[in-house]
């Protein structure tokens, strides 16, 4: 009987694991050491976290990307970090998107805004560019501007005339990580109110 018993959670571990992918959580950014702790890798910073407290490793290689997979309520969801440079983001979410057929909807965007001071975050259910490269090329490739995204501050350039690029790929300094950190467990809690369903919830509880 033990043996049977055995079957049948073996079965039941393998419809699971089957379960559709249903959601995209991806953190925008740029592999490699020299970019970690820059401010264009706000959205690698957020979605390790993510992948920390619901107990997923990001660590196969898939879709120009590393990814993990993850449950949530029931809801199997892909967790990303593309590999392309940011840049070239949408290559690897719509491939993803693609693949597992994933409307855009379902494709949350996690990244850097520079728009706004460390520690402040803003959802939006869907919208423009903006300017940021990143999600020029997630638009793109997704053939939609409905996708929700969190924009992560990370502080204004400290004149008009200082170089954008030597600004988004500088390191933070420790006050600002220290700000960043403190609103990491805000940005899952979003992110989950989103799969969820509740996004006009997460903007009124955690855009501030």
């Amino acid at each position: 009987m033990a043996n049977i018993f055995d079957l049948f959670k073996k079965i039941e571990s393998t419809s699971a694991s089957a379960a559709p992918v249903t959601h995209i959580v991806v953190g925008l950014g740029n592999i490699g050491k020299q970019y970690e702790k820059t401010r264009h890798n706000a959205g690698f910073i957020a979605i390790d976290r993510i992948a920390e407290v619901w107990g997923c490793k990001i660590d196969r290689v898939k879709f120009h990307s590393t990814v993990g997979e993850a449950t949530f309520k029931d809801k199997r969801i892909l967790l990303m970090k593309p590999s392309t440079l940011m840049n070239n983001s949408g290559v690897a979410i719509g491939e993803a998107a693609a693949f597992y057929k994933i409307p855009p909807e379902n494709v949350i965007v996690l990244h850097d805004e520079i728009s706004f001071d460390p520690g402040v975050i803003r959802i939006r259910r869907k919208g423009s560019a903006g300017g940021h490269n990143g999600l020029k090329s997630v638009i793109a490739h997704l053939s939609s501007e409905d996708f929700p995204r969190i924009k992560i501050g990370v502080g204004k350039k400290p004149t008009p005339d200082y170089d954008l690029v030597d600004w988004v790929l500088g390191k933070f300094p420790d006050a600002d990580i220290k700000a960043i950190s403190d609103r990491l467990d805000d940005i899952r809690l979003a992110c989950e109110d989103i799969i969820c369903g509740n996004i006009d919830s997460a903007m009124n509880k955690y855009s501030k």
